[in-house]
């Protein structure tokens, strides 16, 4: 059997098991009242189950174990067992609202867990400034700091419907796409086996009505920590080496992949350390919170931000292709990090309070703000005849087994 074979099977059982496993996580969540309930910052107005995440991980599980038997030396016990207790630590996390330290120094301790038992770390600027390998006291703190990072950054985006899960599916698609090109086939099954899982859970999250759930944070803590295997394992010696071989940066290849999680949650947490408050207060100035102000349906504000995090990765691999220097292409990646996340977000709330003078007195936006409104309002005309239909058909599978 080759590996586009057992790719094929392993995506179909991670994604049949979440949609089987789904409605019974659905029935569980909503008679044990495990629900986000609305306030002044959230953009719902109804209680919403936040199980998604178990759904998600029941398809990892079962697509790991499949994995298990199809692929020769497969052995990512340790990365199942963190896996599980980031799952387990989100979930605990949406029930009992923890305080930011604790958890920060369970997801400190998980990671270096993963860390300790598979070996798996940044090792390597790969000829960043002329850097190559770099010493275990700055290696260890460096990788658990860009880890838990990571971790959190995917945390903080989940605020509007299918925009986590459909970041994860093009996230671990990509990394697949590289670790298939480099022979990685643990590593590019558990990418398609995570990317398929999640599958189930976005057509719920944006479609359902009767069946939504959110992924929770047992779900974005878990999908972080999966970023930071795949982050790991890139940066790790013998993939990075490989890709600095073939002229691509690695670190340059991580950082564009998660451009938008990444410099979207610096960008929000310097500036609340500049206001004076703690970098984990929620508040609502996040990127995805523009767009909605803009007048963006979710799933419109959830793909024109994921496109501007495509665009970023295109840009990085027409570098690649190009010859650029691993300086350069790192350089280029985070000055664009930079510009879609810092630079739009001011510039629109910029265009937002300017303008001419309302009767009251406050800006009304210049008319480039009003032009991105309207591109707002068009993207709710995608509740349609076809919007209807994925409705029944979601809601329809889950109160099958009800």
């Amino acid at each position: 059997m080759n590996t586009l074979q057992i790719i094929i099977i392993l995506a179909l059982v991670s994604m049949t098991a979440t949609v089987v496993c789904y409605p019974f996580i659905l029935r569980y969540a909503l008679s044990h009242h495990v629900v986000d309930n609305p306030d002044i910052r959230k953009l719902h107005r109804k209680p919403i189950p936040t199980m998604g995440g178990v759904a998600v991980y029941a398809g990892i599980l079962a697509g790991c174990l499949g994995m298990s038997l199809l692929v020769s030396g497969a052995s990512i016990r340790w990365s199942i067992m963190a896996l599980t207790i980031m799952l387990m630590l989100g979930v605990w996390d949406d029930m009992k609202n923890l305080s930011a330290i604790l958890r920060l120094i369970i997801q400190f301790g998980i990671v270096g867990f993963y860390m300790v038992f598979t070996g798996h770390f940044i090792n390597s600027f790969y000829g960043f400034f002329g850097l190559q390998d770099i010493s275990p006291w700055l290696a260890i703190p460096l990788s658990l700091v860009a880890g838990v990072g990571t971790i959190n950054a995917i945390n903080m985006i989940d605020g509007v419907d299918g925009y986590s899960s459909g970041y994860g599916m093009m996230a671990n698609v990509s990394f697949a796409a590289i670790f298939i090109a480099l022979d990685r086939s643990v590593w590019s099954c558990l990418a398609v086996i995570t990317a398929s899982a999640l599958l189930p859970f976005f057509m719920h999250n944006v479609f359902g009505r009767k069946s939504k759930m959110f992924i929770g944070d047992g779900g974005t803590m878990m999908l972080g920590f999966m970023m930071t295997i795949f982050e790991f394992g890139v940066l790790s010696s013998n993939t990075g080496a490989r890709l600095e071989a073939a002229g691509a940066s690695p670190i340059a290849l991580a950082l564009a992949i998660l451009c938008i999680p990444i410099f979207d949650t610096l960008r929000v947490m310097t500036a609340r350390i500049v206001r004076g408050c703690s970098p984990f207060k929620p508040d609502k100035t996040h990127l995805h919170h523009l767009f909605i102000d803009m007048g963006f349906s979710h799933l419109g504000a959830a793909l024109f931000i994921l496109s501007l995090n495509l665009a970023v990765m295109v840009v990085w691999l027409m570098m690649w292709q190009c010859g650029v220097s691993n300086t350069i292409q790192v350089c280029v990646v985070v000055f664009l990090g930079v510009m879609v996340t810092f630079g739009f977000y001011k510039l629109m709330r910029w265009q937002q309070h300017s303008g001419p003078l309302g009767e009251d007195g406050k800006p009304q936006g210049t008319p480039f703000w009003h032009a991105a409104c309207r591109l707002g309002l068009w993207t709710h005309k995608e509740k349609g005849s076809l919007w209807r239909m994925l409705q029944a058909l979601v809601d329809g599978t889950s109160t099958m087994k009800n």
